[in-house]
This record gives structure tokens, C-alpha cells and sequence, in this order.
């Protein structure tokens, strides 16, 4: 099942897309909700009410609203309001060329336990415009991932477990203005400012019933549900970045684990799986002045456009609009 949060006369409508149309889930159904908030925390009532749903629809059977098509829909994030937002650290290959451009070693704990940071749940966003002031265009990056949603509440959820947790897959963009990040980081706190200002996802909700043929064993030693799912980032038309979600060397339910020891989750909390390997101009650039001392950086600007694309997942597009005003936190910076 593809579900979907559009606009509908300046309100939040939550609907399924059937062969390219939207379909709004409360009048397939008196009992399905308008939000995805409320499908979440009723997960185990609202899912098998809307697979039926969808059933009847691809087989022509009952009444329906006259639907529309996607393209004609002001199309926002699926999970409008998380009630958190995580982001792991989930493929080696970004991690170890990252490093390896920096001139150190792999870091030998990243096989001993999956981490992930809080990102701003209060910035996601869907497709369309991401607004950046003047420091944000300072190294600007896309991050090209995959994220869950939690569909039920958990405590102390083991890896065997945790995939009964997830609502479904949706691409992610955890974008970064790398200067903030970097400098903010010397202090040893994890990045805030860098990351704090936009997060992508969307365009749809995959229910995982829909990704049952992509399936495929974890990596050796790991637990938990991966897929087939290639994934590419274009900026302007040209491809940057390519990867697939069954690179990751942690599992989503390896990553709940960790996420929900001593902690409650909670339906809406999302999570993603961290940046996969050649997934941002960072460790693009960083190898390509590797290998070639006069390798021109490239950084996102005014006017780019970004799209995502995962198989099954959808395109996700954002252009990069610039906000009208000079303001610098840079320029506040102390001189000791």
C-alpha cells in the first residue's frame, strides 16, 4: 500500500495512491482516518481496513469517490508531524570513504553497535521548496537515504522483533550546510545547526506488504528485514549519487534496538537509515580531490533541483530557494 499526505482545501488529507490516482482513505471507509497520525496510532485497526480498501478498488468492487491524480495534488510530507526524527549511521562504505578522505582510519566500533542522532522533527517537509538563509549556502548538501516510521508503541524493542514495528519506507534527504556542521562539531556535541533546518521525505509511505518481492537476507551476523531497492540522487538532470538500501550493514530493527533500549517509541517517530555510500557531495568531493588535487567542489545553490529516487519508494524533488534575508549566525562568531 502507497499512502500519501496532500493538501486538500489548505487541510491535511491522507490518502493511498491505485494506479496513479489518490484515493482519500475516510471515504473508503467510515472508520479510516484523514491523518496519518491517526492511522499510525491506530495501526493494527486502520491497516487491514485500508488493505480491504485497496483490494476493492483494484477489483472494481463498491462505490468510491471520484479520485484524483497525483500530478494535480499539492503532495507534502507523508508523516506531516513526527513525533521525532532519527537519523542512524546505517552503510560502511559512506562511513569508511568518508574517513578515508579525511586521512583516518575506519573506525572499528562502527561494526560493534549501530548510533544515530535527534535531528528536528519540526522541520520535515515533503517535495517542493527547501528555504535556506545565506549560511545554509555555505557548503549546502543533500544526503541521499531511506527512513521508517513507527507504527505501534515499544519499549525495549529487540532486532528480532523490531520489523513488526515498521510502518513502512520512504525516501529521505537529510540536508546539511556542511560549514555550520563542521565548526559546530569541533566542540564534540554532534551537528545541531548544520542539520536542524530541513528534513525530506516522502513522496509516499510504502507499506512493507508492497516490498515483499525486493526482500533479501541481511548482511552476515545482522538481523532483521533489508531490500533490493536501488537508489539514485539527480541535482539539475545529471546523476550524482547512486546505492542501494540492501548496502546497509545495520538493519532497521538493528537500529530500533538500539534506539528503543530504556526508551519508549512512540507511532509517529521517524527514523533514518543515515547516508548511503556516494550519497552527498561530502564524500563525492572529498574522493574526487583525493584522486585529483585540481577536482572542482561542487555544492548545492539557488535554483537546484534535487531528486531522489528509490525503486518502489517513488521520486521525491525539492528545489533549493534561497530566503530573503542577509542574516549571518557565522558573522556572530567571538574573536578570542
Amino acid at each position: 500500500m502507497k499512502l500519501v499526505t496532500y493538501l486538500k482545501h489548505n487541510h491535511e488529507q491522507l490518502a493511498m495512491i491505485v494506479n496513479g490516482m489518490l484515493y482519500d482513505l475516510d471515504n473508503l471507509h467510515p472508520d479510516l482516518p484523514v491523518s496519518m497520525a491517526m492511522f499510525l496510532n491506530y495501526w493494527d485497526d486502520m491497516y487491514p481496513l485500508a488493505l480491504a480498501a485497496e483490494k476493492q478498488i483494484k477489483n472494481g468492487i463498491g462505490k468510491v469517490q471520484m479520485p484524483i491524480a497525483i500530478d494535480e495534488a499539492e503532495i507534502i510530507a507523508p508523516v506531516p508531524h513526527p513525533t521525532s526524527c532519527r537519523d542512524g549511521y546505517a552503510f560502511r562504505q559512506h562511513v569508511a570513504a568518508a574517513r578515508r578522505n579525511r586521512k583516518v582510519d575506519m573506525i572499528p566500533e562502527f561494526d560493534q553497535y549501530p548510533i544515530f542522532y535527534f535531528t528536528n522533527h519540526n522541520s520535515i517537509q515533503g517535495p517542493g521548496e527547501i528555504l535556506c538563509m545565506p549560511d545554509h549556502f555555505e557548503k549546502l548538501d543533500f544526503e541521499l537515504e531511506a527512513a521508517i516510521v513507527i507504527n505501534k508503541p515499544g519499549r525495549n524493542i529487540t532486532a528480532s522483533q523490531a520489523d513488526e514495528f515498521i510502518g513502512g519506507l520512504m525516501i529521505m534527504n537529510d540536508m546539511s550546510a556542511r560549514r555550520l556542521q563542521m565548526e559546530e562539531m569541533l566542540l564534540n556535541l554532534g551537528p545541531a545547526k548544520g542539520k536542524d533546518f530541513a528534513t525530506v521525505i516522502g513522496p509516499m509511505l510504502v507499506t512493507l506488504d508492497e516490498l515483499t518481492s525486493f526482500e533479501i537476507p541481511c548482511k552476515e551476523g545482522h538481523v532483521g528485514k533489508t531490500w533490493n531497492l536501488s537508489m539514485k540522487c539527480r541535482v539539475n538532470g545529471i546523476q550524482v549519487s547512486s546505492g542501494n538500501i540492501g548496502d546497509m550493514d545495520w538493519t532497521f530493527a538493528e537500529i530500533i534496538e538500539r534506539c528503543s533500549y530504556g526508551v519508549n517509541l512512540y507511532p509517529g517517530d521517524v527514523i533514518g537509515s543515515g547516508t548511503v555510500g556516494t550519497g552527498c557531495f561530502l564524500e563525492l568531493n572529498g574522493t574526487g580531490k583525493l584522486n585529483d588535487p585540481n577536482y572542482q567542489e561542487q555544492w548545492l545553490k539557488e535554483g537546484d533541483i534535487v531528486e531522489m529516487e528509490i525503486d518502489g519508494l517513488g521520486k521525491l524533488s525539492n528545489t533549493i530557494v534561497k530566503e530573503d534575508s542577509s542574516f549571518s549566525i557565522l558573522n556572530l562568531k567571538k574573536n578570542i
